[in-house]
């Protein structure tokens, strides 16, 4: 029947040996199981009977057991995700016995554990998993999920338990002999009682079958019976009831949904399908007719059984009558006049509950009788009924102990519809009566699949422990199998073998084709239920049925245990149960099922030979073929792995090869017309050729292609395609030569032969199209067939696209080719594709790998090899990527100073700044001049005259001068250490101390302000300490992990520190953190009242909702501004410095919006009067300056453009709160507020200009900012008469300076003239001694003026770094400097000059942001030293803010000049700087904290994406063209800050040290400004050879250097042992180690020795190492030309593609050799050796191997014809 191939097997070991016993049972021994039992034995009987009816006294009676021992089972599967959310593989144990079931999980590597117990009342019958599906309601209909159960099968009842925690009992009709799952729910089989009780009741004539098998859908659901569809052979098999009695299932499987049964009469089993049953099967069910029709094969039974269901008998039984709530019966059969039921055989009946039957019904509704009444109980399932109404009517209910002959007259009643369907699919053949003895149900029965993913559904028969053949036969295939044997340690001796052979079984479900379904029908696929297994003959014995044996006969030694059946396959492991009693569980080693699959399983056979054999021979014959007949074809079978060389060798017929014209084809070769696929023989040649192109481009598939090209051959040949046969001649000389015959297809039957109208007489060659395209000709398309032909159709799209392509189109959109290619292709793939075809393409990668763009996605730039822009694709930072940061030292270098950490500046990433500032310590300097933690030196000398007293208050007054500094140096620590640092969540944020103590030398004793010998100010270090907090909190970055519970976690327990914490709040704003705040921890800040903590809070939600007009905070700020709330509002007590950041905070959640209200209240805001009751009366001019900016901040930008507001007249208003005038009455909601004058402040009707006129001046400054409108600049021009310079406080000047410059901001001009225009006229000329002209306000005047107008400068360049804007402010400093120098002033002059000097530090700071600038820092540090006299707290404050501006983000931040960020350095920067630590009333110290707002990551890193280290690296930038400059490109060594995004045109990364990259901004900055944001992270890749800037800054010591521009001498020069410093590239590495280096074996092959060390010195100068195999491969195609050895042509048509590439790129002209690959010497040489070749052949000098016809066409593809006028060695390489 099957050949059986004996292989000697190898032994091999199993997994380590563990002794099994069921968790249940070790769990059971402990649990109080008979507990139930004792509390039943205390319920009296009557309880008992009421309680659970029939089922309890059955149930009590069951408990009664004469055996001693309960009968336990159990079964194991692999863990079901939906339980266990873990990735490891779990084991689950379901184990029962008695009244116990206990599911268990576990795994090898964690100990078992209990998941669910469950204890029932009466002795469990049956434990199994079920998955239900229950419906769910959604919008778009019921949609069905499945409701995972485990369900318990007692005598009378089935307990259901979901994992989601329902639980179901289901009252059982009947008694249930085996219950299975199966993909609908549960099947039930009825124990059939008929023959028990005929002994005692004679049966009724003609008896009608009952149903035996039931279905229930849900434990909700009623219990149905099932009905079949047998393969009859009759025309349309009759749907009826499982009714026969002798039919047993033996198998269920959910996925395909098959069930398995065995009739016990017959002996033969059936394969059914299970499925949901058809309308039309459920109406044919119900009206089945009452006479009878044919009986169909299969359910035959015994004499008094039919198969069709009918009424005979009428008989007569008392019976209760009661209602009933179910609306479903299941049959209903014609009777004459009255209406029969049968009582059921069953021992106990169900009382089914009506109210539960109703809600059955209407949860789970399956018919339209939703109300109608049910009959209940017995007679519902064992009834024959006609029911013509849907009326509901009474029913009568059958006794609990009916026997089988009583009856109960019932009326008409509805039928219950079946659900499920069973149709046959397979059965065996019936076996003769004389081998019924032999016949047996299948002991095991199980679905597996092979390795190659066949399905096969097994069942093993055991009969008298003999395998008879003919129980073989009646399978559709079937295998003998040898077993391999699996070395159990201890268990057997190795000398154990197995003595016979088992057979194996198969049923491959997917091909079943019966005469019902005709092959129509396919089931779905089979899922592998386990992986194969062999231990035994049966494939993966995924067993089923756990309690059968599985018998074998074994040849060992008595003493030794041995193996008695094997049970609960999961994965590889399975349990052995021993001869003994016990078990043991193994695994079983994955080697093992590669060998069994390798020598078992291989599909036709055990070699991939012998499939193609089968293949071709039954292709063959399927075409018409007498494969007998053919040479080549019957030689096939018998050369088993032999090669296609040898077989053309022995087929032919003499070594001088022969015509195939020759030999007439004989007669008997003719082709059979009538076989299956004759016409279509020209169609499936055409696909196969098509096939063999594909091959042909796959360096790992090209064997098979000569294994295909004899098939081919043939085909081409009795086609009569001359041209096909040609091509395989030329493909494949050696093999074709020997194939001479042609069968005969008549010409007519040619005609006849279906040709695909796409089929050329032209063969379709895949080299010859990719020539012609090299050529520049013109091609027609190529075939290809979808889904197959996936590589050619991608190879000849990258010709089409690259080479056909004009250049312009190849240049731009070589992005488009590269997208289109590395969907289906990478390098990986490209390494299979034939050296000649990938030429072209690497050659593209090679280009695109130069220059690519930013935005290319990753699939490219991997299949370019750059894996720079691949990292760029991974969005890292430095301080967060792992691989980045573990290279980096965030640390600082170790110092002496033990407190050294604790300065709060420690997290500035040292390996970037030291990148940025290599050449000197400005950041160490910094550090020093910012830090306050630790005390400050007091050096005050005691004069002889001064006592010890007086000389401890003079260091204390030093000291208490040293602290304003100190104090004044957090807000420039905000700013320097912005956005370094990523807090650890479980830690919280370190705040450095505000240390306000001094060491007097020489001693170093403490001085101290609390010694009460100098009167401190009380409150002096509140401000400080906010600011402390604040810039501790500035120090966490944006992308940082905050959370709420963080940020409450971070409240200091100490109220001394709450002013820190405030500081920390609104810093947490600023970085926008505090958006994550919870709204309740808000209000709970805001409710206690504390003054500091509200500033911070409204400043910092406010900052983090910058623009967004959101609601919330809008109301939350809306409660301490009082302009805001109704005037009948209860009047809170909200403080002054609360209410201004309030009014700060509306204007920067409305920024730029133009809201009308708050526009409206804001400006009535800025001319708020005093009220009575000294409301309103202290520190008014910081609230109207507060109003004038959020004013400003609301308007922005707006300027005439104000929508709504024409009413207001805006700038009117504003003019006339800067001059002065009469004051307007207060119009709207505010007019009863501020009806009653103060008491205090005498104002009268005009606007007090003093407190107006700085809110107004820049509230029209930010409303027109940017707008250049000259109108309202003028009237801010300053006063052109002396007389009324005397009107305006010089202050106003410098802040109408200020205002009408931003105005007029294309004007601003970056030098020193268009400063001195800003001064007028009166004040630059020369004046008449005789004139009363005050000098000194002069001078005052035109100092503030030009401070106006620098700090104007600063602004428009801020962050540009300016050079010229930077040495006009630098010489306007020097210059005051020097005038400070001639000491002798007055105080207020200093006042003033000191004044005018830090607005221009400022302004050089804002120019230089983030550079660090050398001269600025030097200044800076000069007025740090400065203590004494008039430098007061505001000043200090104004140059460490410039210091802190300067290194602004400690280097990789910089100020904006967008709208938004003007606005916030005005609120930041404001002229006015506060006297002492606690004064407010100017301008609130807050808001100096908002120039964060206006700074940007700009700072560019190139990290080397080999070292992840920070680098050095060439950038050019190119600026766009505007109204001041054309187009210009400058060169920035990298780390460098960039200019302003919307000012460049292209970023580019420069060669020749890194591979280049450009990223072009006039397509969009979204990707350079994520690159940005992340740190500025820009990965760079080093060029092979090169050398880092920092290790070779004039690129003197590059090993290129020397031989970059003598190519010839580098050769030469080249040492292959110094590879290692040239590149990294393990295979270049290893190549030249083993082929470039002198040794023994290579001494004599020096020539070959210094080819591969040329082939090595260019793949690394050229940074291809990729394209040595094409090197070596071009090598080794001409040696075997020049060997004589080329058995196909395949290498020469390369060498060709190779050649013509050239050829192509030559006559584009010598600019173009650059873009080829191959540039060296190399080629030529090949050429050359070709060509002396090929002219020796033709002259006749030297034969080649194998008939050299083989070679004419390569002749023909080297030298194309020898075109005399363009010799191949006379071209120019």
């Amino acid at each position: 029947m099957s050949l059986v191939y004996e292989e000697t097997a190898t032994m091999i070991a199993a997994g380590e040996l563990q002794s099994f016993v069921p968790f249940g049972r070790e769990h059971c021994r402990n649990h109080p199981n008979a507990f139930n039992l004792q509390l039943r034995e205390l319920q009296p009987a009557s309880e008992l009977w009421a309680s659970d009816g029939a089922a309890g006294l059955v149930g009590s009676l069951q408990e009664v057991s004469l055996q001693e021992r309960e009968r336990e089972f159990w079964q194991l599967r692999k863990g079901c995700k939906g339980v266990k959310e873990e990735d490891m593989e779990f084991e689950e144990e379901l184990y029962a016995a008695g009244n116990v079931v206990v599911w268990s999980q576990g795994s090898r590597a964690q100990a078992s554990s209990v998941y669910k117990a469950f204890t029932v009342d009466s002795p469990v019958q049956q434990a199994l998993w079920c998955n239900f599906a229950a419906p769910h309601k959604k919008n778009d209909g019921t949609v069905s999920f499945l409701e995972l159960t485990v369900c318990i099968v007692q005598s009378s009842c089935v307990n259901v338990h979901t994992m989601t925690g329902k639980d179901f009992i289901s009252p059982l009709p009947f008694q249930v002999s085996h219950v299975w799952a199966t993909k609908f729910g549960l099947l039930m089989e009825r124990i059939e009682l008929f023959f028990f009780f005929s002994f005692f009741f004679p049966p009724p004539l003609h008896r009608e079958p009952l149903p035996t098998v039931f279905s229930m859908l849900h434990p909700l659901d009623e219990i149905a019976p099932v009905v079949c569809k047998p393969a009859g052979l009759f025309e349309g098999s009759r749907v009826q009831y499982v009714s026969d009695s002798a039919m047993k299932i033996v198998f269920t499987c959910c996925q395909p949904s098959i069930v398995v049964s065995y009739d016990t009469v017959q002996g033969i089993h059936s394969v059914w399908t299970l499925r949901k049953v058809t309308h039309d099967e459920r109406s044919t069910v119900l009206r089945c007719p009452a006479e009878p029709v044919g009986t169909p094969l299969g359910l035959m039974a015994s004499g008094f059984l039919t198969s069709h269901l009918r009424n005979v008998s009428r008989l007569d039984s008392p019976g209760g009558t009661g209602p009933s709530g179910s609306p479903l019966h299941y049959s209903a059969l014609h009777s004459h006049q009255s209406r029969i039921v049968t009582s059921s055989p069953g021992i106990h009946s169900r009382v089914h509950s009506p109210s539960i039957s109703n809600m059955a019904a209407l949860s789970r509704a399956h018919s339209p009788g939703m109300a109608a009444p049910s009959f209940s109980g017995v007679a519902r399932f064992n009834t024959s009924l006609h029911s013509p109404s849907p009326r509901g009517h009474h029913g009568l209910l059958a006794s609990p102990n009916s026997t089988i002959n009583e009856t109960v007259l019932v009326p008409e009643m509805e039928p219950i519809i079946p659900d499920l369907c069973m149709e046959q699919l397979w059965s065996e053949a019936v076996t003769a009566g004389s081998n019924r003895e032999m016949s047996s149900q299948a002991s095991k029965v199980f679905l597996t699949s092979d390795l190659c993913e066949n399905h096969y559904l097994c069942f093993l028969v055991e009969s008298h422990q003999q395998l008879r053949n003919h129980q073989v036969l009646r399978f559709f295939f079937f295998f003998y199998n040898t077993v391999s044997k699996v070395f159990v340690p201890g268990l057997l001796s190795p000398s154990f073998s197995l003595t016979n052979h088992l057979p194996h079984r198969s049923t491959p479900v997917e091909t079943v084709s019966t005469p019902a379904n005709a092959g129509s029908r396919h089931l779905q696929r089979l899922d592998e239920d386990a992986m194969p297994s062999p231990v035994t003959g049966l494939k993966g014995p995924t067993i089923k049925h756990h309690d059968a044996s599985f018998l074998e006969d074994y040849t060992f030694q008595p003493a030794t245990p041995y193996i008695n059946a094997l049970r609960d396959p999961v994965c590889n492991r399975v349990t052995l149960e021993l001869s003994i009693g016990t078990m043991l569980r193994i695994s079983i080693p994955e080697i093992v099922l590669v060998k069994w699959y390798n020598i078992y399983n291989a599909p036709g056979g055990p070699s991939a030979h012998t499939e193609w054999s089968l293949f071709v021979t039954c292709f063959m014959t399927l075409m018409g073929y007498n494969t007998e007949r053919l040479t080549w074809t019957r030689n096939l079978h018998f050369e088993m792995p032999l090669s296609p060389v040898i077989a053309a060798k022995k087929a032919r017929p003499s070594d001088g090869g022969s015509d195939e014209a020759s030999s007439p084809p004989s007669p008997s070769l003719k082709l059979d017309s009538s076989a299956p696929l004759f016409p279509h023989i020209p169609a499936l040649f055409y696909v196969l050729h098509l096939l063999y192109q594909e091959l042909q481009l796959d360096e790992l598939q090209r064997a098979r292609a000569s294994s295909l090209v004899c098939l081919l051959q043939q085909l081409a040949r009795d086609l009569q395609l001359e041209e096909y046969v040609d091509l395989y001649w030329r493909d494949y000389p050696s093999i074709i030569s020997g194939f001479t015959e042609s069968c005969l297809i008549d010409q007519a039957l040619i005609g006849q032969m279906q040709r695909p109208s796409f089929m050329r007489p032209e063969p379709p060659c895949v080299f010859s199209w990719l020539s012609s395209c090299l050529r520049g000709e013109e091609s027609p398309p190529f075939p290809y067939l979808p889904g197959i032909c996936q590589r050619t159709r991608l190879l000849v799209v990258s010709y089409a696209l690259y080479v056909i392509g004009d250049e312009n189109a190849t240049s731009t959109d070589v992005s488009k080719y590269l997208a289109k290619l590395s969907a289906g292709f990478t390098l990986k793939d490209l390494e299979s594709v034939p050296f000649g075809v990938a030429l072209p393409i690497r050659e593209a990668i090679y280009r695109c790998r130069e220059q690519p763009c930013s935005d290319w996605s990753e699939e490219v730039c991997l299949l370019i090899g750059r894996q720079d822009l691949t990292k760029q694709a991974h969005k890292m930072t430095l301080a967060k990527s792992k691989s980045v940061s573990s290279s980096l030292s965030l640390e600082p270098p170790a110092t002496t100073e033990p407190d050294e950490e604790e300065d709060g500046m420690s997290d500035i990433v040292q390996e970037v700044t030291g990148l940025i500032w290599s050449q000197d310590l400005r950041i160490q300097e910094v550090r020093r001049l910012l830090q306050s933690s630790r005390p400050v030196r007091v050096s005050v000398v005691q004069l002889p005259e001064v006592s010890d007293h007086e000389y401890i208050e003079e260091k204390e007054n030093k000291l208490l001068q040293l602290c304003q500094r100190t104090m004044a140096l957090p807000v420039g620590r905000g700013l320097f250490t912005l956005f370094s640092y990523h807090p650890v969540p479980t830690e919280p944020l370190p705040v450095p101390k505000l240390n306000l103590t001094g060491r007097a030398l020489p001693r170093n004793t403490v001085v101290d302000l609390n010694s009460g010998n100098i009167d401190v100010p009380p409150n002096m270090t509140s401000w400080p300490s906010f600011h402390n907090g604040v810039a501790a909190g500035l120090k966490i970055a944006p992308a940082s992990q905050v959370d709420s519970a963080w940020i409450a976690y971070n409240k200091p327990k100490s109220p001394e520190l709450a002013n820190e914490y405030a500081g920390f709040l609104m810093a947490l704003g600023l970085n926008g953190h505090l958006t994550k705040l919870a709204t309740l921890n808000i209000h709970d800040y805001l409710t206690k009242g504390h003054e500091m903590t509200s500033i911070g809070l409204l400043l910092g939600v406010s900052s983090a909702k910058l623009g967004t007009m959101d609601m919330s905070i809008t109301r939350l700020l809306g409660i301490h501004i009082p302009a805001l709330l109704p005037p009948t509002s209860t009047e809170l007590d909200v403080p002054h410095n609360v209410q201004v950041a309030a009014v700060i905070g509306i204007g920067l959640v409305y920024q730029g919006t133009g809201h009308r209200h708050n526009a409206e209240v804001l400006l009535s805001e800025i001319g708020r009067p005093p009220g009575p009751e000294m409301e309103y009366c202290t520190d008014r001019e910081s609230y109207s300056l507060a109003a004038g900016l959020a004013l400003g901040m609301v308007c922005l930008g707006h300027g005439s453009n104000l929508i709504g507001m024409t009413d207001l007249n805006v700038p009117e208003q504003l003019y006339q709160y800067m001059v002065g005038g009469h004051r307007r009455a207060q119009a709207g909601a505010n007019r009863e507020r501020h009806k009653s004058p103060s008491y205090q402040i005498k104002e009268g009707d005009t606007i007090n200009v003093d407190v107006t006129c700085p809110g107004a001046t820049l509230a029209l400054a930010m409303i027109y900012l940017k707008t250049n409108n000259r109108s309202i600049a003028d009237w801010l021009k300053p006063p052109d008469t002396l007389f009324l310079l005397d009107f305006i406080k010089p202050e106003f000047l410098l802040l109408r300076t200020l205002a009408r410059c931003i105005i007029m901001w294309d004007e601003i001009l970056p030098n020193t003239i268009w400063v001195k225009s800003n001064i007028p006229q009166i004040m630059r000329g020369t004046f008449d001694p005789s004139e009363d002209i005050n000098m000194e306000t002069m001078a005052q005047a035109q100092d503030y003026i030009t401070a106006g107008a620098c700090l104007a400068l600063g602004l428009r360049f801020a962050g540009s770094a300016n050079s010229d804007a930077f040495d006009c402010l630098y010489s306007l400093a020097r210059t005051h400097m020097t005038i400070m120098s001639f000491a002798g002033t007055a105080a207020h002059t200093f006042y003033n000059l000191q004044t005018c000097l830090s607005m221009i530090l400022l302004a050089m700071s804002m120019v230089m942001s983030g550079t660090g600038n050398l001269k600025v820092l030097q200044l800076c540090r000069f007025f740090h030293k400065r203590t004494g006299g008039e430098m007061n707290y505001g000043f200090h404050m104004a140059h460490h803010m410039a210091l802190g501006l300067l290194f602004l983000g400690g280097g990789r931040y910089t100020l904006s000049t967008s709208n938004s960020a003007i606005a916030a350095l005005l609120c930041a920067l404001y002229p006015h700087f506060p006297a002492h630590s606690t004064d407010n009333r100017y301008h609130l110290q807050a808001l100096r904290h908002l120039a964060v707002l206006a700074a940007e990551p700009r700072l560019l890193v190139p990290v080397d994406v080999d070292s992840l280290k920070p680098c050095y690296a060439l950038l050019e930038v190119t600026y766009k063209e505007t109204k001041w400059y054309d187009e210009t490109t400058v060169e920035l060594m990298a780390p460098t800050l960039l200019p302003e995004l919307q000012l460049l045109k292209r970023v580019k990364v420069k060669g020749p040290r890194y591979w280049e990259l450009s990223v072009d901004l006039s397509k969009e900055t979204q990707h350079l400004k994520s690159i940005l944001s992340r740190d500025g992270v820009l990965y760079v890749k080093l060029r092979a050879g090169q050398l880092p800037y920092k290790d070779d800054p004039q690129g003197w010591k590059s090993l290129l250097a020397t031989t970059v521009n003598h190519r010839n001498s580098g050769v030469k020069a080249f040492k292959p042992e110094a590879i290692s410093t040239f590149t990294s590239e393990p295979a270049l590495v290893s190549f030249a180690e083993l082929f470039c280096k002198t040794s023994e074996g290579m001494k004599h092959r020096e020539d070959t020795l210094v080819l591969f060390s040329a082939m090595l010195y260019e793949c690394v100068t050229q940074e291809c190492p990729e394209m040595l195999p094409t090197y070596i491969a071009i090598e080794q195609a001409v040696s075997a030309l020049r060997r004589g050895d080329l058995l196909q042509t395949f290498p020469l048509w390369q060498l060709r593609l190779v050649v013509e590439l050239w050829d192509s790129r030559m006559q584009r002209g010598p600019a173009n050799r650059r873009d080829t690959l191959l540039t060296s010497e190399f080629l030529p040489v090949m050429k050359n050796a070709v060509d002396a070749t090929l002219d020796s052949w033709l002259k006749g000098e030297e034969r080649l191997h194998v008939q050299t016809f083989s070679l004419i066409g390569s002749t023909e593809a080297i030298v194309r014809q020898r075109n005399p006028s363009k010799p191949i060695r006379e071209e120019t390489l």
